[in-house]
């Protein structure tokens, strides 16, 4: 029997960064871990992150995920997490230095698009994007409006 791969469903996903598909264009996606503390972990898990201002870089050969909200947990005491403190991410050395080699080119970054649980660990979605002007903004809702509409008048025939 072929083993089963760990997809992110919506039980799994703790955090979904929307906007971002919105705003850039998403050339390429890796996953990466997390190096979190404890308090961090229970706050993913309640579902009490914000990854709408988040974005990573590529610093001395390691990863960084730097301005995502993680809320301090509710039950923590004084050894309690700082919530925007820099993440350090878990990739492999080539995918760093591929990702740091197609974030050399204007106007590229590295978006967080979703985090989510796999295997008990939890794991963040990259996105290498580009930024969208606002014609292009536009030209995309139109283009989800004008599929929304066929759809509708399809399901009737």
């Amino acid at each position: 029997m072929a083993k089963r791969k760990n997809k992110p469903t919506s039980k799994n996903v703790m955090a979904q960064n929307k906007k971002a598909r919105h705003d850039y264009a998403i050339l390429n996606t890796y996953e990466a871990g997390l190096v979190l503390t404890g308090t961090e972990i229970k706050s993913i898990r309640a579902k009490r992150v914000n990854l709408t201002d988040g974005f990573a870089q590529v610093r001395n050969g390691e990863a960084w995920l730097m301005n995502i909200h993680i809320s301090e947990y509710t039950q923590g005491n004084r050894f309690n997490h700082d919530p925007l403190r820099n993440r350090k991410l878990l990739l492999h050395k080539k995918e760093i230095a591929r990702l740091a080699g197609e974030t050399q080119d204007k106007g590229i970054t590295i978006v967080p698009l979703r985090i989510y649980l796999k295997n008990g660990f939890a794991k963040v979605l990259l996105g290498v994007a580009k930024g969208k002007h606002e014609y292009d903004k536009r030209e995309t809702i139109k283009r989800r409006d004008q599929d929304r509409q066929i759809a509708r008048v399809m399901k009737h025939y």
